[in-house]
């Protein structure tokens, strides 16, 4: 295989374009009100405190430390980033067209867009879930996307529900309450399952963060607060298991 990739350039040049697009969300901001402002226009139960999104920064600065990792010799040579190909830059592009139609809230086309953001994460998640990888690979390939693709999954499911809160949708006769504790547990289903196979404790912590904020953005709504604490509890648990449980079977 060849020692370096063809897309290395094209990565920098797609992650550069996604934080200037950020930036100008911020700073503009882009269609005139900030991000979090459309989110406030349509409160769900399951949106998390504001703190949560301050996760970006995060996964971001290791994104920034990905893009310079794939541009090494060392890093170029890994099976595990040439492996990405061109999902990397689609995840990038998803990103800034998410980003522009949400501050113009077009939430519902954002909806499908976020999914295929999803969708581009996971190839590169399963990509890059190699055996044996070295420490610069657990920590420049592996953990930036174990992050990103955990928090695109939370947002994934919250941006839905404010697309179906700004279409009034009638719930099929079940309250706001309930509705919200079962995407609560179907995101603690979806932290296990797509964890478990590589023994990823990153990807369910990143659930425990977003189920926290949410039982601090709603101390009024007893019934989702505990449920969300509880999950979070639950989770946590599971993803400390996984972490001793992967540090076993490679000793």
């Amino acid at each position: 295989m060849s020692r370096s990739h063809p897309y290395k350039w094209w990565n920098i040049i797609a992650f550069i374009a996604v934080v200037l697009v950020n930036v100008l969300a911020s700073t503009l901001p882009i269609g005139g009100r900030s991000t979090a402002a459309v989110s406030n226009m349509y409160p769900t139960l399951i949106t998390p405190a504001g703190y949560a999104f301050s996760i970006w920064s995060v996964i971001y600065v290791l994104l920034a430390c990905f893009v310079v990792y794939q541009a090494t010799p060392t890093g170029q040579a890994k099976t595990s980033v040439q492996s990405i190909g061109i999902f990397f830059i689609l995840s990038c592009l998803f990103n800034i067209i998410w980003i522009f139609l949400w501050q113009y809230v077009y939430v519902e086309l954002c909806v499908i867009v976020i999914i295929l953001y999803l969708l581009s994460l996971s190839v590169v998640y399963v990509r890059t879930r190699t055996p044996q990888p070295t420490r610069g690979e657990m920590w420049f390939v592996k953990l930036p996307f174990s992050l990103n693709l955990g928090w695109v999954s939370v947002a994934t499911i919250i941006n839905i529900a404010v697309a179906l809160e700004k279409n009034e949708w009638s719930g099929w006769g079940l309250s706001d309450t309930t509705w919200a504790i079962i995407i609560l547990l179907i995101g603690t289903v979806l932290a296990i399952m797509v964890s478990f196979p590589y023994r990823d404790s990153i990807y369910p912590l990143v659930f425990v963060w977003a189920y926290v904020a949410i039982a601090v953005e709603h101390p009024n709504n007893e019934n989702v607060r505990l449920a969300a604490l509880i999950l979070a509890a639950i989770i946590l648990v599971y993803a400390l298991w996984l972490f001793f449980a992967r540090n076993r079977e490679r000793d």
